[in-house]
């Protein structure tokens, strides 16, 4: 049967979710489910997943708030957002914070779960079980846990720090544009998120500085190349 996929729901319904945690289960999925999105990104944190399933209309914390959130910790993991609500400007919003799909209740639970395997397999490696590392010419980056070691000390690094850093590593030796990353991790590419950026570049600049290999370089009016000699 291969390696159970874990499925983060958050859902409110008490009925539907039951149904809907059973019906994946059964479908050799293991699911972690909350009924109430205060607790969300405290269960998020705690746990390693493959794909999540959002419901928007929530208590306490609506699925909009949880997803910004969740893309701020980890930007490849797939978001399905499940609704009652079909406006458009729902559905928009939906996918400018980074979803990847959107369902509207009522649905085929097994169009749900084709929607699912499509996604993990666009996703291929995004695994719990595979947690990459990028070496920085003498710095260790951990992208998952945000730290970066040198001479077997860490440094913790906020969500977007760790963010960009691994843009810039995936990039390595070759331009980031601006706007990319500024849609990837700040959702927006405007003038005061464009000032947030290269502040955000001076403090990786920092993390760095202790070895003279790497360079960040600023490429006027295009973004940022990160080389390592």
């Amino acid at each position: 049967m291969g390696e159970k996929k874990s499925v983060f729901l958050v859902e409110d319904d008490l009925s539907f979710g039951a149904v809907l945690k059973s019906y994946l289960e059964i479908s050799n999925f293991s699911v972690h489910w909350v009924d109430d999105g205060k607790y969300a990104i405290e269960r998020f944190r705690d746990h390693q997943f493959h794909l999540c399933l959002l419901d928007v209309m929530l208590p306490n914390v609506d699925g909009f708030t949880i997803g910004r959130e969740i893309r701020s910790i980890d930007m490849q993991i797939p978001i399905i957002y499940l609704t009652a609500k079909s406006l458009k400007e729902d559905i928009l919003t939906g996918y400018k914070i980074g979803a990847d799909d959107y369902i509207v209740k009522p649905f085929d639970a097994d169009v749900l779960l084709f929607k699912i395997a499509a996604l993990l397999k666009r996703s291929g490696s995004n695994t719990p079980a595979d947690n990459p590392t990028f070496r920085i010419g003498k710095y260790l980056f951990d992208p998952k846990l945000r730290t970066i070691e040198l001479d077997n000390q860490l440094q913790q690094m906020s969500p977007k720090e760790a963010a960009l850093l691994q843009l810039l590593c995936e990039h390595r030796n070759e331009l980031l544009p601006r706007e990319y990353a500024l849609k990837r991790i700040w959702k927006d590419d405007d003038y005061f998120t464009t000032r947030s950026m290269d502040v955000f570049v001076t403090k990786l600049r920092k993390y760095l500085k202790d070895d003279p290999t790497v360079e960040i370089r600023n490429i006027h009016g295009s973004g940022f190349i990160m080389t390592i000699l």
